[in-house]
C-alpha cells in the first residue's frame, strides 16, 4: 500500500480527517462526530521512504499480530500495549492493512458517547452489546 492509498483509506472512514499537531511530517488521522471531540486512530509520516503507520489495537490481538508478523511491532512513542507500528512497504497484504486501519478506527469510535457513534452512522460494534441486536 502506498502513501496515497493509506491516506485515502484513513479518510474514507465516517468523520475522519487529517491533522498535523506534531508538525507537517506527521499525518494524524482522527475521527470526530459533529460537535464532539476529535480522537486519533492512526499516525503516519506519509513522505517517509519506509512507510509505516501506528494503529490502535486490542492488546491480545496486538500480541498475536506481533508474534505472527515481523512487520508489526509496538508503535514508537505510543503505548505499546494498545498501539502497533505497522510496516506498509509491501510485505503485508493491502487487505490486511485496510482491516487493521478499520479495526483501529472502530476501537476509537467505540469509545465515543453513543450519540456520537450514532451521528457517525457507526453501528457494528456499537450495537453488538445491545439486547435484541442483529449486528
Amino acid at each position: 500500500m502506498d502513501a496515497a492509498q493509506l491516506r485515502d483509506t484513513c479518510l474514507s472512514m465516517p468523520g475522519a480527517f487529517e491533522d498535523f499537531p506534531f508538525g507537517p511530517e506527521a499525518s494524524v488521522f482522527k475521527v470526530r462526530a459533529p460537535g464532539g471531540a476529535a480522537k486519533m486512530f492512526a499516525l503516519s509520516d506519509l513522505d517517509s521512504s519506509s512507510l509505516s503507520i501506528s494503529l490502535k489495537c486490542e492488546p491480545a490481538l496486538a500480541e498475536q499480530l506481533r508474534a505472527a508478523h515481523p512487520e508489526i511491532t509496538g508503535a514508537y512513542h505510543m503505548n505499546k500495549t494498545h498501539w502497533n507500528g505497522v510496516d506498509c512497504t509491501g510485505n503485508l497484504p493491502d487487505g490486511m492493512l485496510r482491516d487493521m486501519i478499520e479495526d483501529s478506527y472502530d476501537l476509537v469510535v467505540d469509545s465515543l458517547p453513543k450519540k456520537d457513534r450514532e451521528s457517525l452512522g457507526w453501528t457494528r460494534l456499537a450495537r453488538s452489546g445491545e439486547a435484541g441486536s442483529n449486528a
